[in-house]
C-alpha cells in the first residue's frame, strides 16, 4: 500500500494550501483566496469521500469501530460542514476555525493510518512531516523578516519626512502607503504559514517515538510568537492600526522572533 503515500501528503497539501486561502479571507475579506480555498477544500472532501466509500462498500467496515477510523469520519464530518457552511452563508470565523481544527484531527488520522499500513513508508512519511514543519516555520520566519524590513523602511521614510530632507534616499526607500501594505501582507502570509507549521510540530511529537515536551523553550516560543503576530493582525484589522504606531509593535514582534529563534532554540531540548 505505500503508493497512498503520495495520496495521504496531497491530502495535506491541499488541506494546508485551503488553510491558507481561508485564512486570507478570514483577514482580508479575499473573494479570490476564498474561491480558491473552497476548491481546495472540496478536493480533499473528494479524495476522502472516496477513501470513505472504499472502507464502505469493499472493505466492508465502517469507520467508527475505532478511535482512529473515528477520527477519519470526524475530519469528513468537518470538511462536509465548513463547504456548507461557506457555500450558503457567509461565517469566515466559523469556516476558518473549523477547517484548522479539521486540518489538525486529518493530520493526526492521516499520520497514524500511515505508520500503520505503510510500515517503513508511514515512518517515512511522519519523518517528512518534521522536514515540512521545520521548513514551513523557517519560511513563515523569511515573511516576518520581509515584514520587519518593510516595516523599518517605512519608519526611516517616515523620519525623513518628518524632518523634511528631501533627497535620493528618500524617493529610492519607497511610498510609505506601500510599505506599509507589504509589511502586513507579509504577516498575513507568515501567520498561516506557522501555524501550519506549528500544527504539524504537535501532531508529529504526538505520534513520533521521541520524547515531546510542551513546556520546551522553543515550543513555548512558538505559541507566543504566533500569538504576538495575531496581536499584530488584530490591532491592524480589527482596531484599525496603520503607519508608525504598527511599524514599531512590528519591529518588536521580530525582535521576539529572534530571541525565540535565537536564545530559547539554544535552551531547547529537542530544537535546534
Amino acid at each position: 500500500m505505500f503508493e497512498l503515500k503520495w495520496v495521504y501528503e496531497l491530502i495535506l497539501l491541499l488541506y494546508g494550501l485551503s488553510l491558507i486561502g481561508y485564512f486570507i479571507d478570514f483577514v482580508q475579506t479575499n473573494r479570490k483566496a476564498n474561491r480558491t480555498a473552497f476548491w481546495l477544500l472540496s478536493m480533499v472532501w473528494v479524495l476522502q469521500t472516496f477513501f470513505l466509500l472504499t472502507q464502505v462498500f469493499i472493505d466492508k467496515n465502517l469507520p467508527i469501530m475505532t478511535v482512529y477510523d473515528g477520527l477519519y469520519f470526524y475530519a469528513w464530518i468537518l470538511v462536509t460542514f465548513s463547504l456548507i457552511i461557506n457555500r450558503l452563508f457567509r461565517v469566515d470565523f466559523l469556516v476558518f476555525f473549523t477547517n484548522v481544527v479539521g486540518f489538525l484531527v486529518v493530520l493526526i488520522h492521516l499520520s497514524t493510518r500511515a505508520q500503520n499500513d505503510l510500515k517503513d513508508h508511514g515512518v517515512e512519511l511522519v519523518n517528512e512531516m518534521l522536514v515540512v514543519h521545520i521548513s514551513l516555520a523557517i519560511i513563515s520566519y523569511g515573511f516576518f523578516t520581509l515584514s520587519f524590513i518593510f516595516s523599518i523602511m517605512y519608519l526611516l521614510q517616515y523620519r525623513l519626512l518628518k524632518k523634511k530632507k528631501w533627497n535620493a534616499k528618500l524617493f529610492r526607500l519607497g511610498d510609505l502607503t506601500k510599505l506599509d501594505h507589504f509589511s502586513y501582507i507579509s504577516v498575513i502570509l507568515g501567520v498561516p504559514l506557522l501555524l501550519i507549521a506549528i500544527i504539524l510540530g504537535v501532531t508529529w511529537g504526538y505520534i513520533s517515538p521521541d520524547t515531546f515536551y510542551w513546556y520546551d523553550s522553543k515550543t513555548l516560543g512558538s505559541f507566543l510568537v504566533l500569538f504576538v503576530y495575531i496581536v499584530y493582525l488584530v490591532l491592524r484589522v480589527v482596531k484599525g492600526y496603520q503607519g508608525r504606531s504598527i511599524s514599531i509593535f512590528n519591529s518588536g514582534a521580530f525582535l521576539f522572533l529572534l530571541i525565540n529563534f535565537f536564545l530559547f532554540g539554544s535552551l531547547s531540548n529537542f530544537h535546534f
